[in-house]
């Protein structure tokens, strides 16, 4: 089972979706089950970050880019528990996208290929739901009009999120 090219392209992936173009190679800090975690410095800043492909990407479409869940950490901004989404698609102009974990659900706006929660509340609630959860669902359509439902596994995200917030020195 070679999954050296799938973490480099994920890698990459990331590293050009995040316009990580002025900070150094992303470091990875383990691998966690459904979760990878990582690690890079934006000049002298670093960030923490952890992320996951989906285990069931659903949808009438003919043509997707990659998707990714993200919780991440920027401890010299005071940021820390940004969760992200992208889509590998652009959105609906001011479309909304629902999380859902368990009996939680969230709304996200979007812009461009991506999608973010409104504020840092809800950013700890999503969080949290994803170190004590199974499964997250995320839901949302594409400006082609094509809705989509992703499943992302929550297995190893606990051990990802203690792994990011240790390097980054989140309590």
């Amino acid at each position: 089972m070679k999954q050296v090219p799938f973490k480099r392209s994920l890698f990459i992936a990331l590293f050009l979706a995040c316009g990580l173009s002025h900070a150094a190679d992303p470091k990875m800090i383990g691998e966690f089950n459904d979760w990878t975690a990582y690690v890079y410095m934006e000049g002298k800043n670093k960030v923490c970050y952890m992320v996951s492909k989906p285990k069931k990407e659903e949808g009438s479409y003919t043509k997707r880019g990659s998707v990714y869940a993200l919780l991440t950490h920027r401890p010299a901004e005071n940021s820390k528990n940004v969760f992200s989404f992208m889509a590998g698609y652009p959105f609906k102009k001011e479309s909304e996208v629902t999380v859902s974990i368990g009996n939680q659900n969230f709304k996200l706006f979007t812009e461009n290929e991506t999608a973010w929660a409104q504020d840092s509340d809800t950013d700890n609630k999503i969080a949290n739901a994803i170190r004590n959860g199974s499964a997250l669902i995320i839901k949302g359509v594409s400006a082609r009009d094509t809705a989509t439902t992703d499943t992302f596994g929550l297995k190893g995200s606990s051990s990802a999120y203690g792994a990011i917030s240790k390097e980054c020195g989140i309590k």
